[in-house]
């Protein structure tokens, strides 16, 4: 498993690249099959205090799957990278449980298996833990940040892969969100699919004014 580190206005020191690790090499008692594990780690600075800090980890599964979380926390620096590194955890733990559900409840008519966790994936792993210090820390230091309506708080760039629109559903629905951007392999083009209020689900399809 490759496993990244990366600050932005955090230092990764050398205790806190051992703590992470530690901590994170632990995924793979759940998840076999792990291809890549990232951990970004950054500072917002606040105008009283020293900042909100936040833990986001990527997890990318050897077949293409992705999965993602993120805790953000405010408190003294090294106390709080490090409970949101932890709380990070927690969140990713619930989406490994997620994947593995997935083969449970079957998958969808034009998907192939990536977006589900196999029979060997499933015998060979560990369960998540129900009760244990994640959850713990994850529903003690939970921040929701307080910012002015209109204001862009983060530009992100994102990474498209070409797939099928029943792929891009299986993978919204493994990340948890109620829409999701991708490259659509068919056309080429940049879709977006989404979460019906209704139910069933809608495809975006971005085109220019003549």
């Amino acid at each position: 498993m490759n496993l990244q580190i990366r600050g932005n206005d955090i230092k990764i020191t050398e205790y806190l690249d051992d703590f992470a690790r530690k901590k994170l090499s632990k995924l793979e008692r759940y998840l076999p099959n792990i291809s890549e594990v990232r951990l970004d780690l950054s500072r917002k600075k606040t105008r009283s205090g020293p900042g909100i800090f936040s833990a986001q980890i990527t997890l990318r599964h050897s077949r293409g799957a992705i999965l993602r979380s993120e805790q953000r926390i405010d408190g003294i620096e090294q106390d709080a990278v490090q409970k949101s590194i932890v709380g990070a955890i927690n969140k990713m733990y619930r989406q490994i449980d997620r994947f593995k559900g997935k083969r449970e409840v079957g998958r969808r008519k034009g998907a192939d298996y990536k977006y589900i966790a196999t029979a060997e994936e499933i015998a060979t792993s560990e369960d998540i833990p129900e009760d244990d210090e994640f959850m713990q820390i994850a529903q003690e230091y939970q921040y929701e940040e307080d910012v002015e309506a209109g204001t862009i708080v983060r530009r992100k760039e994102v990474v498209l892969h070409p797939m099928t629109e029943d792929e891009a559903i299986e993978q919204m629905e493994l990340l948890g969100h109620d829409f999701f951007m991708f490259l659509n392999g068919k056309s080429g083009e940049i879709n977006v699919v989404y979460l019906r209020k209704g139910g069933g689900y809608g495809i975006l399809i971005p085109t220019r004014e003549s």
